[in-house]
């Protein structure tokens, strides 16, 4: 097998990979950082009396297009009739 086989990776790019890499580190610190604190709010707004598990879902539908809010409530509709459980 020749070197170049063994080390796709050149001298040249060592720099570019590590600052890659190093990026990609501090984001995912940001990402952790930044779950605390949304975890933080979650807390905040349970002691005030807030259902967090019903805002887990609002926040989730806040980010569909109405499209696609209005098939996810049409099967969910669809899916409490078969089961017996509709309204």
């Amino acid at each position: 097998m020749s070197e170049e086989m063994k080390n796709p990776i050149q001298e040249s790019q060592a720099g570019q990979l590590a600052a890659y890499i190093e990026r990609i580190e501090r984001l995912e610190e940001e990402r952790k950082e930044l779950g605390a604190d949304v975890r933080e709010i979650y807390a905040e707004a349970k002691g005030n009396g807030f259902d967090t598990k019903t805002m887990r879902q609002i926040i989730r539908l806040r980010k569909m297009t109405p499209a696609d809010r209005a098939e996810a409530e049409f099967l969910r509709d669809s899916y409490k009739k078969l089961l017996g459980i509709a309204e």
